[in-house]
Order: C-alpha cells, then sequence, then structure tokens
C-alpha cells in the first residue's frame, strides 16, 4: 500500500511539474503565433512537426516507450496548433471572418453572414489557410487542369497528408462519369469520415468536388477555395452542388453546405480578362435585384473600385439569400435572375458563351425599359455580351428551357427588375420566351 501511495504521489509531483511546462510551452507558442501573424505564414510547418517528433522519440532511452511518447508530444502540438489559430484568430486582419460567422473588415464587422459556417474574404487568405481551415487530416484537393497549379500546391503544404486531384478544364468535367472517378480517387486516398475535401478553382470544380463530398460515405466535409471572380461572388458560397445529366445543366445534384469557404483575391491576378469580366456578370446580377448602390459602382466611369468590396456586397446579398431558403423553394430563387434564358443560351452557343456571358444576355429581356437603358452601357464597360453575335438555333435553346428547374404547367417562373433594387416573380410561357430569345439574335 505504501508503494501504491508513494507512486502515486510521485506521478502528482511530476503532474504539477507537468503543468508548469504546458503553461511554458504554450507562452512559446502564443510568441510564435505573434510572429507568424506579424509575417503572414500559416501555424502549420509539416517539417518543423516532423522534426519536433523525431527529437522528441530520441530523448527516449526505453525503445517500449517511444511510440507512446510521440503519441504524447502529436496530442501536445494539436493542442499548441489549436492555441496559435485562436490566437491569430482573434487578431484576424481586414475582410476575415471570426468564428461566429460575420464577415470583418477590419476590426468592425460590416458583413452579416447568416450561414452556419465562415466565409474568409482576405487578401493572401490562401498562404495562411492552414490558421483557418482545419487541415490536420487527409485533404483531398480537387483543382483543374486550367488554374495554376501553384495554388494547389499551397494548400497542400499546408495539409497534415494531401492528395491532389486534377479534372479537366470545362463544363464538359460535370458529368456522371467524371464524378464516378473523382470518388473512386477518393477512396484509393482512404479519406474516412473524418477526413475532407478541398475545391480550388471555379464553379465546376466546386460543384463537382461539392457533390463528390457529399456522396462520400454519406457526406463528409469540405472546404471551398474558389480561384475565378465567378465563383467568389456567387458559387462558391449556398452548397448548390451538381453535375449535368443528359445534356441538362445541373440536373443531379444536392445542397451540401462547405465547412467554411476562403476566398483570396490575389488570385485573380492569373485570371485572364475575359473570366474577369465573366465573373462580374454574377455580380451585376445580385446588384440589379438588391443593392442599387453597387449597381452604381458599375455605372462609374472612373470603375467600380476594389475588386474586394464588389466581392463583399455581393456576399453579403448571397449569404442572407441562401441562409433563408437553403434548398431554393422559394425566395432563392431570386438568384436565378438572367438565368432561364441564360442557360438556354449556353446550350445553344455550343461553347461559344461563358456562363456570366449567358447570363448578362439572359438579363437584359427581364428589365424594365429604363433599367435595360442603364444595364446595357454598364454590360459593355465590363467586356460581357449585349446581343447574340452568332446564328442562334432557338429551338436548341428552348429545348434546354424546357428542363428549367423553374418549369410547371403554367410557365417557368423568371424574375423581372422594374427598377434597379427590386424584383418580381413572373410566369412566362413558351411562346414569350421565344420572342425574347429572338429579340437577342441578331436580324438575319
Amino acid at each position: 500500500m505504501e508503494e501504491l501511495q508513494g507512486a502515486r504521489a510521485r506521478i502528482d509531483r511530476i503532474d504539477g511539474e507537468l503543468a508548469v511546462l504546458f503553461e511554458a510551452r504554450m507562452a512559446a507558442a502564443a510568441e510564435i503565433a505573434a510572429w507568424k501573424r506579424a509575417h503572414d505564414r500559416p501555424v502549420r510547418d509539416p517539417a518543423r512537426e516532423r522534426e519536433v517528433l523525431d527529437r522528441a522519440a530520441a530523448r527516449i532511452a526505453d525503445p517500449a516507450l517511444r511510440p507512446r511518447f510521440a503519441a504524447v508530444m502529436e496530442a501536445l502540438m494539436e493542442q499548441s496548433r489549436a492555441y496559435q489559430k485562436e490566437l491569430l484568430a482573434e487578431t484576424a486582419g481586414a475582410g476575415v471572418t471570426t468564428g461566429d460567422g460575420s464577415l470583418c473588415s477590419g476590426t468592425q464587422r460590416t458583413v452579416p453572414c447568416v450561414l452556419n459556417y465562415p466565409i474568409f474574404l482576405e487578401r493572401g487568405a490562401l498562404r495562411k489557410a492552414a490558421s483557418l481551415l482545419e487541415l490536420n487530416r487527409r485533404v483531398f484537393l480537387v483543382t483543374d487542369d486550367g488554374v495554376p497549379a501553384a495554388y494547389a500546391q499551397a494548400l497542400a503544404a499546408q495539409c497534415r497528408t494531401a492528395t491532389v486531384y486534377a479534372i479537366p478544364q470545362g463544363e464538359a468535367s460535370k458529368s456522371p462519369e467524371v464524378l464516378t472517378g473523382l470518388l473512386e480517387a477518393m477512396l484509393r486516398a482512404g479519406l474516412t469520415r473524418s477526413d475532407c475535401v478541398a475545391a480550388v478553382g471555379g464553379g465546376v470544380v466546386g460543384d463537382l468536388a461539392g457533390l463528390a463530398a457529399a456522396l462520400y460515405m454519406r457526406g463528409i466535409d469540405w472546404y471551398n477555395v474558389p480561384t475565378t471572380l465567378l465563383a467568389m461572388a456567387d458559387s462558391a458560397v449556398g452548397g448548390k452542388t451538381a453535375v449535368d445529366l443528359g445534356g441538362v445543366k445541373n440536373a443531379a445534384g444536392a445542397f451540401w453546405q462547405p465547412r467554411a469557404v476562403l476566398i483570396d483575391p490575389e488570385v485573380l491576378a492569373t485570371l485572364p480578362p475575359r473570366q474577369q469580366s465573366n465573373g462580374l456578370a454574377e455580380a451585376v446580377k445580385m446588384a440589379l435585384t438588391h443593392d442599387p448602390a453597387l449597381f452604381a459602382r458599375f455605372e462609374d466611369p472612373a470603375g467600380y473600385g476594389p475588386v474586394e468590396a464588389v466581392i463583399a456586397a455581393c456576399l453579403r446579398i448571397k449569404s442572407t439569400v441562401a441562409a433563408a431558403d437553403e434548398r431554393e423553394a422559394g425566395l432563392r430563387r431570386v438568384l436565378n435572375f438572367g438565368h432561364t434564358l441564360g442557360h438556354g443560351l449556353e446550350a445553344a452557343a455550343g461553347g461559344r458563351l461563358l456562363h456570366g456571358e449567358a447570363v448578362a444576355l439572359g438579363m437584359i429581356p427581364m428589365c424594365a425599359p429604363e433599367v435595360r437603358a442603364r444595364l446595357v452601357p454598364v454590360l459593355e464597360r465590363l467586356g460581357l455580351p449585349t446581343y447574340v453575335n452568332f446564328r442562334l438555333d432557338v429551338d436548341a435553346a428552348m429545348s434546354a428551357i424546357a428542363h428549367d428547374k423553374k418549369s410547371t404547367e403554367n410557365g417557368i417562373e423568371t424574375i423581372f427588375v422594374p427598377e434597379v433594387g427590386q424584383y418580381t416573380f413572373r410566369k412566362v410561357g413558351p411562346d414569350e420566351l421565344r420572342q425574347l430569345l429572338q429579340a437577342l439574335a441578331p436580324t438575319p
């Protein structure tokens, strides 16, 4: 009994010493967090962590205890990383969401994000993703061969274990066949329910990767890291994931919200001008239906200002609408302004129109004349089309429109803008839709 009490007393004394050492270690971790914040460095440093574990194992004389001590050290480093992330979050810079999901600018909350996940909007956010996202697990990064490889590699370097999987660029990758290949690759990579997917790319990558995450093992975490302006302003937020089926856009999918969205406007530096304009079409859509001040920015001859401000304004609208109607049962349909005609035009164009360009055209007939008079010059200034510059197959466009998800027996529910910042829902029949399409086409 005395031996037992003596052993317990030694353990109690050692635990007290460990407590003092733990506080000292976390104080050092706080100093490291401050340095990383000042030098814009991520929390996770895999090479350094491996070095610490190797050195720790060498300090244990008993070989049988080395793996146990390594497990203790791994748990200790995990606590250190978590502590550093908390400290960095408390002093986050411009445009980073706080833990309760409020999008911030500096220290003032300016964008209420009512979704149940954070949206991080900050220049340089990709370089410190490990301090914002939970990457201490297997991460399956989905990108496409048109996205600069450096972006996926920058994220992969901050993960405990990363697999990078590139799909072919373009809408054709939103197919059941590509989705099946992606799921099989996730299985080969050994992903478990505690691991995650990260989409690094535009809308196609986000749609496909998000749907794969929704299906794999009945649903695992995923992060959306958009690299196009169109995705940043619109599709990256809201949890709509899908593939095309039988030639019908987004015919099969699921609503599966990401754990977080990380938006780094620095990556837009490599985006071609046409793709920049493509994304701005979705921002114009948001402005016309919800935000007269944002639309006025686009009308300013001096330019619309910092792209971060445009993205933030779009996120205010998208997050609020998506949270109020997650599964697009009513209100969220307003975000499809311009898309009914736009999807028809995009299908009939055979690759000659980008998604945003088709939406830009689709908005024009769905505005009151006085709004249209303001919209057309804005589209021209932004490098977006205002008429169909190819021979339009109206029948092909109408065939695509017939599969619209908003179609009913009485017609298709569309969104009409009577004045900037307001909208109404309208049922439009096939004959009227055909006339609207023909009005956009050049005179034979």
